[in-house]
């Protein structure tokens, strides 16, 4: 059965300001552009704009085939948990156009998931030639569209955040497929994604990405048994025994042993403290934590080199761990706290009291920003993914802590995880606790521990 991929998006300069949307309708079997559509709009919302865009792509794919499936990928995290019904439509000026939207297929034909912003580039660019449009008096004409050309080619396969699990399962299925069928690797449209797959695959035409050999070999392994030490049978010959096992060709994983450090002034009386506030210091219940887990990280005996972030919390942890492991701490900017704006050292209920706004905003959209200025939890998980990816190149088959804060150290569990970006509202993680996730060559992690305290009781 045939099946489309409908991207869309939509701006306002101004929000509200001038507007305008894009969509792509694509071939979800062969990645093929089938149809563009962009429009400005006049004075609208973001929001607004957004809908206007998924409108215009689902009447694009009807047009098409009105049997076929949709699965509608968008970087608005408010309109996909909407139309999903997971969030309720309260502006008046959205609800008709999501009803409008939820009218143009049958219940159950439309699919919708979130993808990050560079990975919705194509209907972005067709939304700002729209609003450039609009600029000079005109209206988007596809004639001149230059959208295709410009917007770098993304991997359609089932996504979510950088190094997200879905997509390594996908990666290794699609592995698994190519090698019972003996067949070479598929032309591609795209390359591997930094952090959820193990290579990058060739452009050679239209189709999903390409796999390589050592993609195949990585997917057998983990859909096999893996052999343990073989025992001799009575005939001499070796008996192969079966079970689970380390795949012999992925190597050992690198391996994150993620410190949240100890408590400060600002930590009991759960203040917002970021990288961009006061950069407060250990307080004695925060060095008395330190202490308690540089004991049980020397027990265990298996960290092998120390990274923390470069604010002095973490320094003051990583430095007590380092002084009884006797190893030195390299510092990492990637791996700082999120930057809370204005919201620094203030209380959740304060934020609420003085921004409720933009805490609403900011519990609601990853892409939102603190008041002032701040770092969005989007921007974060580039950030970290970034950060993550250099480590595990770096210390591939090591045992590495990384000393670092709430933020960041969900964020690598979520990103592990394949989780949405609202999972970090749902992760308790305690001062001075320990987290372990492991990075394998294939691309795949584990998340083996969350939240260890056993260290700080008795």
């Amino acid at each position: 059965m045939r099946e489309f991929i409908v991207e869309a998006d939509g701006g306002s300069r101004g929000n509200p300001g001038p507007a305008g949307y894009g969509s792509v309708v694509i071939d979800a079997a062969t990645g093929e552009t089938l149809v563009e559509r962009a429009e400005y709009i006049g004075i609208a919302t973001n929001n607004v704009a957004e809908y206007r865009g998924l409108l215009a792509g689902l009447r694009a794919a009807r047009e098409l085939d009105p049997a076929a499936p949709v699965r509608v990928r968008m970087d608005s995290k408010l309109v996909v948990e909407q139309m999903s019904g997971r969030w309720k439509i309260k502006h008046p000026g959205m609800k008709p156009l999501a009803a409008e939207a939820a009218g143009i297929y049958p219940p159950g034909q439309v699919t919708y998931e979130w993808i990050p912003r560079e990975h919705n580039k194509h209907a972005d660019r067709l939304a700002n030639e729209a609003m450039d449009a609009g600029k000079r008096g005109e209206q988007w004409d596809a004639g001149a569209s230059m959208a295709a050309l410009n917007a770098a080619p993304v991997d359609r396969t089932p996504s979510g955040p950088p190094g997200d699990a879905r997509a390594g399962a996908a990666k290794a299925r699609e592995a698994l497929a190519g090698g019972r069928a003996g067949s070479a690797p598929a032309p591609a449209t795209v390359g591997g994604h930094t952090g959820d797959t193990a290579g990058t695959a060739t452009v050679t035409g239209t189709g999903t990405a390409a796999t390589s050999d050592a993609d195949r070999r990585a997917a057998r392994t983990l859909a096999s048994p893996s052999p343990a030490p073989a025992s001799a049978s009575a005939s001499g010959q070796a008996q192969p025994s079966v079970g689970w096992g380390a795949a012999p060709d992925l190597g050992a994983p690198a391996t994150f042993v993620l410190l949240r450090h100890g408590e400060t002034p600002l930590t009991p009386e759960k203040r917002f403290s970021g990288s961009g506030g006061s950069d407060p210091a250990l307080s004695a219940v925060g060095r008395e934590q330190a202490e308690r887990v540089a004991d049980a990280l020397a027990r265990r005996g298996t960290v092998q080199h120390i990274v923390a972030s470069p604010l002095a919390r973490t320094r003051e942890t990583a430095g007590a761990v380092a002084a009884r492991l006797g190893l030195e701490v390299t510092v990492d900017d990637g791996l700082r706290e999120t930057d809370f704006g204005a919201w620094e050292g203030l209380t959740f209920g304060e934020v609420r009291e003085r921004y409720p706004d933009d805490l609403n905003a900011w519990l609601a959209d990853p892409e939102a920003e603190p008041t002032g200025g701040g770092e969005s939890f989007a921007a974060t998980a580039v950030r970290i993914a970034a950060a993550r990816d250099k480590l595990v190149a770096a210390y591939a088959g090591r045992t590495v802590l990384l000393v670092t804060h709430v933020t960041p150290i969900k964020t690598l569990v979520r990103l592990a995880l394949g989780a949405p970006p609202e999972s970090l509202f749902r992760m308790e993680l305690s001062a001075a606790s320990l987290s372990v996730v492991a990075y394998y060559a294939d691309g795949n992690a584990s998340v083996r521990l969350l939240n260890d305290t056993s260290h700080l009781r008795g």
